[in-house]
């Protein structure tokens, strides 16, 4: 057993190597350079492509040097040390994620990376909690997509399997529904490597700046929710069915394909400019106009024009990914509590629960922030797909 000093010691040390690892991984790593979109004061962010690389390289990286895979690997820790480490981990990360929010907010008052930066108006303590800046850079790294994908996401991936092979050892057998569960959850998030680069497009990244909701949420947030259905699992094994858990993975694994094809549709028409085919059919869409700020200095305005995309899941409802990422999500939970009769409690269903509140209120988000932005041309793309988010039901 190890001392408190002794545990918050190791994980810092964790953390270290799991960010070090990270930070040389995204800047050697290969990859296209894309942009996201243009901001309303004229800035273009870019980024490199290699999310998918950077998963790959990452997870091989974890598993070879632990002991999780017997005399194919170098046997440097115990793969399952995010489970063992997991209090003083995020401990350690709460504490980091408030002095790091506290800086961003000095960063985008007196050092911003560009010209969307500024308090709001609102005073500190709103400042501190949205943030001063959209899109912070320390040493030319990407903060947001450091933060929020890098490190959360890749954290979130690597857990599940983590607590799985934490189980095997504590129970001498795997658990279906912690297997099942890991995989679906790694899949999922082999599906986000794969499109990091359209979640650097979504509202997450081009509305919401860099403050205690955005950062601290993926530095300590995430990595405490998203894993709670699994952690629960390595105390509690689930007792059901290699059958049962299979059919709950495989409505999981469904929302993870589906989500992958509906996010594949946005990125193929936002690339190739509205010029490609979807379902065998040209991809149907509306013009839409708005200005932006060409010249932040003088003030002076430009006028763009893009497309909204009406084709595919997006011409049956307007974020019919949501839905299928809720498939997802329930299926983790359910899996969490062992089976749809809950043996393990409701606790695991509060990463799910949270989502459907979070989507719902993103949806709502994007909806009024498509409004302003598109004013009329949004309307009519509201009377061409007039449901939210499930065709027929909302």
């Amino acid at each position: 057993l190890l001392f408190p000093w002794q545990e918050t010691l190791e994980a810092a040390r964790f953390l270290l190597v799991f960010n070090g690892l990270a930070l040389l991984l995204f800047g050697l790593l290969p990859g296209a350079r894309k942009s996201g979109p243009v901001t309303e004061r004229g800035h273009t962010p870019w980024y490199t492509d290699n999310g998918l690389a950077h998963c790959v390289v990452f997870s091989a990286a974890f598993l070879l040097g632990s002991d999780g895979l017997g005399e194919y690997s170098l046997g440097l820790y115990d793969l399952g040390l995010i489970f063992d480490l997991f209090p003083p981990v995020i401990g350690l990360l709460n504490i980091f994620g408030l002095v790091f929010c506290a800086l961003l907010y000095v960063k985008g008052l007196k050092f911003p990376s560009g010209p969307d930066a500024g308090s709001s108006g609102n005073g500190l303590l709103f400042d501190y909690y949205w943030g001063t800046e959209l899109y912070p850079r320390i040493c030319g790294v990407d903060v947001k997509q450091f933060v929020n994908c890098r490190f959360s996401m890749t954290f979130w991936q690597l857990a599940g399997v983590s607590y799985a092979y934490k189980s095997f050892v504590l129970h001498g057998a795997s658990d279906p529904a912690l297997v099942f569960c890991a995989l679906s959850q790694y899949l999922y998030l082999v599906k986000f490597f794969i499109w990091e680069i359209g979640y650097m497009r979504s509202i997450d990244i081009i509305v919401d700046r860099a403050g205690f909701y955005e950062t601290w949420g993926c530095l300590v947030w995430v990595p405490s929710v998203y894993t709670l259905h699994s952690r629960v699992l390595v105390r509690g094994p689930s007792g059901i069915s290699w059958m049962e858990a299979f059919a709950i993975f495989a409505v999981g694994l469904l929302g993870v394909g589906l989500n992958w094809w509906s996010d594949t549709q946005r990125q193929t028409f936002r690339e190739s400019g509205g010029r490609c085919k979807i379902w065998g059919r040209p991809a149907n869409s509306i013009e839409a106009k708005y200005f932006f700020v060409a010249d932040p200095k003088t003030g002076r305005k430009e006028q763009r024009t893009t497309q909204l995309l009406a084709s595919g899941f997006w011409g049956l409802a307007r974020h019919f990914q949501y839905f299928f990422e809720l498939m997802a999500a329930w299926s983790w939970g359910l899996l969490g509590a062992g089976g749809i009769y809950l043996p393990n409690g409701v606790l695991p269903l509060f990463y799910p629960a949270f989502l459907t509140v979070l989507l719902l209120h993103r949806e709502r988000r994007d909806h009024e922030k498509c409004a302003a932005k598109y004013g009329k041309a949004w309307d009519r793309y509201c009377e061409l797909v007039p449901y939210r988010i499930v065709p027929m039901i909302y």
